[in-house]
């Protein structure tokens, strides 16, 4: 079975600062087959489409690094990402006849993850874009694109296809400028390839340029993070994301997974307490726990928040659809001998098969009320009340959670949130929690869910 998120004891006793990194809810292990099978075209028959996010997800990597827990699979057989990308056409297609015609569909944002989008040849690149625009209809140089890359595929030739198809934003998983530091996380990589890339990126002039740093690494010291924060400024990054080390089951580094460590715990917080201030010090602004946004970089839409709004469209097999009223995806999977059987019967599926919705979790006004306020909290700027009030008609966050909005202040975690506040707001401990609070606020039916999934 799955590590839920549960209280674990730090180094004072009180729950553990680093529960689980909550970038969407429900978590997939909370999603199981769905009976019915429901049409798509009836799921989305009612659903707005004005503003539609657009994901489309590759689970192809050079490597795996030790820590990752993500969707993806290790180098591809010959053919295999051309056969990925067949399935993605076909997927495609059936999901924008799902659409319908009725009302115009427009997609407000779209982002390239994985795995490693990169991991596509130059001309893979172009195909993927192709699918984005001319199956689905999305203008990707009229919208925010984000793409995920590594430093070994950030390649020109790559670039120059994703900056010409309009890419805005490029994000480069570095985790770390230290050699050592990067063996010690199994990610085998030298800081001149990574300065190597970040030179091509930057000659690509693609706008926003975001490098991932993790804190937290066997033998990192408060030297070598700001060595490595040091080397991430001197390239002026718009956009930084810090985050702690996870060491999860089915890892590399897994091993260690589960285990309390209080002495780790007090690292990471004081390592992030360190990298925030730094980073603060240097101009950028604070937008969640994990990401940092220089003050003059050029806006890119609704940056981490969009992850709490409906009206996603995930394509591949690693990819999560959101509806209102269900979230759905295909199967999942961390194993390396799991992930390539769902790949392989992913790129098997004829285009019938892609018109329904096979693995889910249905969505009730209760669940919806927890992930808006979830999801809005761990930004900085909070929640909106008002906005609140008007999408769960009339009620409050207090009326549904004053338990739990209760123990975070109590804790310090959060603003004043008496009955005349217009913005609920973590405060900077409350942010430094953030891996914390998220866990509380899952309900027991989701946390059920979590501890019955049979990990693979």
């Amino acid at each position: 079975m799955t590590t839920v998120p549960r209280p674990r004891p730090g180094a004072d006793g009180a729950a553990s600062p680093y529960q689980s990194y909550v970038y969407a809810y429900p978590h997939k292990t909370a999603y199981r087959g769905l009976p019915d099978r429901p049409r798509l075209s009836s799921l989305w028959a009612a659903e707005p489409k004005d503003a539609l996010s657009l994901y489309l997800h590759i689970p192809f990597c050079e490597i795996r690094c030790g820590f990752c827990n993500l969707f993806t699979r290790i180098g591809a057989p010959d053919g295999l990402t051309g056969a990925y990308l067949d399935a993605l056409d076909r997927q495609a297609t059936a999901v924008r006849e799902a659409l319908g015609e009725r009302e115009p569909v427009r997609f407000a944002t779209a982002a390239f993850g994985g795995g490693t989008p990169t991991f596509l040849t130059a001309a893979e690149l172009e195909r993927l874009c192709d699918i984005a625009e001319h199956r689905m209809g999305a203008d990707l140089r009229a919208v925010p694109l984000s793409v995920e890359a590594s430093p070994a595929t950030a390649t020109a030739d790559r670039l120059k296809v994703l900056a010409a198809r309009g890419t805005t934003r490029l994000s480069l998983g570095v985790q770390s400028f230290d050699d050592t530091e990067a063996r010690a996380a199994v990610r085998p990589q030298r800081r001149a390839d990574v300065e190597a890339a970040l030179g091509r990126i930057r000659d690509a002039r693609i706008p926003v340029l975001n490098i991932d740093l993790i804190y937290g690494i066997d033998g990192q010291t408060e030297r070598t993070w700001l060595r490595s924060l040091d080397a991430a400024l001197a390239w002026h990054p718009e956009e930084l994301y810090l985050y702690p080390l996870y060491i999860r089951p089915l890892t590399g580094l897994g091993r260690r997974a589960g285990e309390a460590d209080p002495a780790w715990d007090e690292q990471r917080l004081r390592l992030y307490r360190l990298g925030r201030d730094h980073l603060l010090a240097h101009g950028y602004e604070q937008r969640s726990m994990r990401m940092f946004r220089r003050a003059d970089a050029p806006p890119q839409g609704a940056d981490d928040y969009a992850c709490q709004t409906d009206g996603m469209i995930g394509l591949g097999c690693g990819a999560r659809s959101y509806t209102a009223g269900l979230h759905y995806s295909f199967d999942y999977a961390v194993g390396m001998h799991e992930i390539r059987g769902i790949v392989d019967d992913y790129v098997s599926r004829p285009a019938a098969d892609f018109a329904r919705a096979e693995y889910g979790r249905r969505i009730d006004p209760d669940e919806a009320r927890r992930r808006h306020l979830l999801q809005s909290l761990l930004q900085a700027e909070g929640l909106d009340v008002a906005d609140y009030r008007a999408r769960f008609g009339g009620r409050t966050p207090t009326d549904d959670f004053a338990a739990e909005l209760s123990r975070f202040a109590g804790r310090g975690w959060l603003e004043d949130a008496g009955p005349h506040a217009t913005r609920l707001r973590l405060t900077p401990e409350g942010l430094a929690h953030s891996d914390a609070v998220g866990p509380e606020l899952f309900s027991p039916a989701v946390r059920a869910a979590m501890a019955a999934y049979e990990r693979k």
